[in-house]
């Protein structure tokens, strides 16, 4: 069609008009807003993550990438208090803190300063709070009958369903005691291979019975073609836990374990409903990824709304959720800081938590400086933007960030960040003298201090054996270093020089990196995920450390599902691991080593498959007695095996830090603390504010482009006008 001249003249008289609004913010609107418009001015809190959970069934979850869904979404009987520090235990579902009584072997009555060694059963009672409710959830739905509506499904029932949302009913129910035994008694489940089995199993009474008595159960089934099908574990009977009533349980403890409290602030003891285990059970369901592992069942203050773990995870507000109210008691500084100004106010505040995926960092920094994430933590590569360094290592914002309002938060995390040998390697694993020199020649050439230099920003401090500063057992001191790797010269530990790892490498069967025997040369080979220690720089630096040895390297990265697979599997030689503590006690670090706890054997988190008979020995003391300095004369003797045996190259203990913008309150740093979102808050309206503010988009140069249009086609529709009059 031809165009006329009316047509041109009033796409001219609309230029104005584009301009102005082209000119105006966007014509109302935030042009890179990462997020739907729906959510715009809604309560969320805006987070990232970079790892996909593996695991959200608490009887399988133990890492931290899980822990962040886990413990927002199931409340175990006690919690940490948010505030106080040193970190301190205190009710969650529990109405109170648990009562143990102690027994002798006689089953008389001990007195709590007993001696352990007189302690042979401990019983811990714990009685929960009445009236809490699980999630909505169509476990708990039931028909007019009364009778659960989702059950004994048929393939052609299931044939439309691909999440939960799918079922339109849902119900829910109180909670009880049974529940809380219930999830006890899964970690025997031997289709589940929860990693904490074989530690709960020395202790909970007869834990590791029932798990022989499912196993043998299923393998009968197994062999008549029934295997798979769902356990109903009420049917099962264990010594070690029993319901009192309706609100009250007991577990049983072998001897005496002072640890116990701490793990009833996890997860793996939180309240499973036989309903959800059953509703999840049914065939055809798994394939939908309709299970506990994808979409957990809670009583907590936050409910999975949305499961994508390639790009997107929500949390949305449990409209059951108990009740409870942000503490009014802290540290000195707290109150200066703001943390105590919504003492007393109802929690959780926020209605929903997004989560999106970002495998790369730079996206990640650059959508926190934009407002579209509320908090960051710094890495490497934006450490120079984001942090000053004084001349007396005093750390500040930098003035880019203080502008904006964002705070900086600095904490000693209790974590540990290590390379592991595979003790079950030919090459560099077992107790042999070539190994164990091998081992320390690559601990000694790997320069801890100039990997945190290089690529921490100094955020971290050398590590000297498993347990880090803050916990019982660490020691700053020429008596806490590690003499096989280190010297003390000066006041302060200084690494052996490279010329005493080649001592070892040779006395070890390798001079100059070369088998004696055969005139190979020596490879190494490193298991590690995509980030981090994957990274090329991180790469070309590693493969630099041992080159001093004339070792040859080879770095193979992988996604961390798969890296956790072959770990598993002890199909790695060295590889690198982190840490972060469950509980403030040396013996969950120490554990990491303890041989009942090998991967390979076991499925516990010894990753490296380490044994040492004489440490395996104190270990098990250890754990058992109250700090003292017997208890602590024990840990140095095992920390100076540690050391001679070397199974891990020992990294560094993080410095963590942490930036959050002006509009997020109530965040305080704390890795062991892991149900932090119901207490933090958004001003929501603050946030849209600077969001439009610090994402205005450049629009005079569409201006310009535009007016420099009109006065290109304008000569050419004058022309044309007047063709057409002459025409006329």
């Amino acid at each position: 069609m031809r165009a006329t001249p009316r047509f041109f003249a009033s796409s001219l008289r609309r230029v104005p008009a584009i301009v102005l609004c082209l000119l105006a913010a966007g014509c109302g609107q935030v042009w890179n807003d990462p997020y739907p418009a729906v959510e715009r001015g809604q309560n969320i809190l805006y987070s990232a993550f970079t790892q996909r959970p593996k695991h959200l069934d608490p009887v399988q979850s133990y890492s931290e990438d899980e822990a962040t869904f886990l413990y927002q979404i199931y409340e175990p009987p006690l919690q940490y208090h948010y505030l106080k520090r040193p970190f301190q235990l205190q009710t969650a579902a529990a109405a109170a803190m648990p009562t143990l009584r102690q027994f002798d072997a006689a089953g008389a009555l001990l007195p709590p300063d007993a001696d352990p060694a007189r302690i042979a059963r401990s019983e811990y009672e714990i009685r929960i709070r009445p009236g809490i409710r699980y999630q909505p959830h169509p476990a708990f739905a039931v028909d007019d009958a009364g009778q659960p509506r989702y059950l004994a499904l048929a393939a052609a029932d299931l044939a439309d369903k691909h999440g939960l949302g799918d079922f339109p009913k849902t119900g829910t129910r109180e909670l009880t005691a049974d529940d809380f035994v219930y999830q006890i008694k899964r970690l025997a489940h031997p289709r589940l291979h929860s990693p904490v089995l074989e530690l709960m199993g020395d202790y909970i009474v007869g834990l590791k019975a029932l798990h022989a008595r499912l196993a043998a159960d299923e393998k009968a089934r197994s062999e008549k073609g029934e295997g798979g099908r769902w356990i109903d574990l009420r049917e099962y009977p264990m010594a070690g836990v029993e319901v009192v009533d309706r609100y009250t349980y007991r577990v049983h403890i072998q001897g005496t374990y002072p640890q116990f409290p701490y793990w009833l602030a996890m997860p793996f003891f939180a309240p499973v409903p036989v309903e959800a285990d059953r509703f999840y059970a049914q065939p055809g369901m798994a394939e939908r990824n309709l299970t506990l592992d994808w979409w957990p069942v809670g009583t907590g203050p936050y409910m999975l709304a949305e499961n994508n773990p390639n790009a997107r995870m929500t949390l949305a507000r449990n409209p059951n959720f108990r009740g409870e109210t942000y503490p009014c008691e802290g540290e000195p500084d707290d109150a200066a800081a703001g943390l105590l100004a919504d003492c007393g106010k109802p929690i959780p505040f926020l209605d929903r938590v997004v989560f999106t995926r970002e495998k790369e960092s730079i996206p990640y920094w650059n959508k926190f400086l934009q407002g579209y994430y509320d908090a960051s933590g710094v890495s490497s590569d934006n450490f120079d933007q984001a942090v000053q360094m004084g001349g007396q290592g005093d750390v500040a914002l930098s003035d880019e960030m203080a502008e904006k309002g964002i705070k900086l938060n600095t904490s000693v995390a209790p974590t540990v960040m290590y390379m592991g040998f595979n003790m079950l390697d030919p090459v560099v694993g077992g107790t042999s003298e070539r190994a164990r020199k091998l081992r320390l020649a690559i601990s000694i050439a790997i320069d801890q201090e100039e990997f945190i230099s290089v690529f921490q920003n100094g955020r971290g401090v050398p590590a000297m054996h498993p347990i880090p500063p803050g916990i019982a057992g660490y020691r700053a001191d020429e008596a806490g270093i590690n003499h096989e790797v280190y010297d003390w010269v000066d006041g302060k530990p200084r690494r052996k020089p490279i010329e005493e790892a080649r001592r070892l490498l040779a006395e070890a069967g390798y001079p100059g990196g070369r088998d004696e025997k055969t005139g190979e040369p020596l490879v190494v080979n490193l298991d590690t995920t995509g980030g981090g220690m994957g990274d090329k720089s991180t790469i070309d630096w590693l493969t630099k450390q041992f080159r001093k040895l004339d070792v040859q390297l080879t770095v193979r990265a992988t996604d961390y599902n798969r890296f956790q697979d072959k770990i598993r599997k002890g199909n790695a030689q060295l590889f690198y691991w982190g840490w972060n503590a469950d509980y403030p006690d040396p013996e969950n670090f120490l554990f990491l080593l303890y041989g009942a706890q090998g991967k390979v054997k076991n499925q516990g988190e010894n990753a490296a498959n380490y044994e040492n008979a004489e440490y395996d020995r104190l270990f098990e003391r250890m754990k058992a007695m109250p700090d003292s300095p017997a208890r602590q004369a024990i840990i140095e003797r095992m920390l100076a095996i540690l050391q001679h045996d070397a199974p891990w190259v020992w990294g560094f203990y993080e410095k963590a830090y942490t930036l959050q913008h002006g509009w997020l309150y109530n965040r305080k740093p704390g890795k062991i603390i892991r149900n932090t979102l119901k207490y933090q808050r958004v001003d929501v309206a603050a946030r849209e504010r600077l969001r439009a503010e610090w994402n205005r988009p450049m629009l005079w140069p569409l201006a310009v482009v535009a007016v420099l249009g009109a006065l290109v086609v304008m000569p050419a529709v004058l022309h044309y006008r007047r063709r057409e009059r002459a025409g006329g």
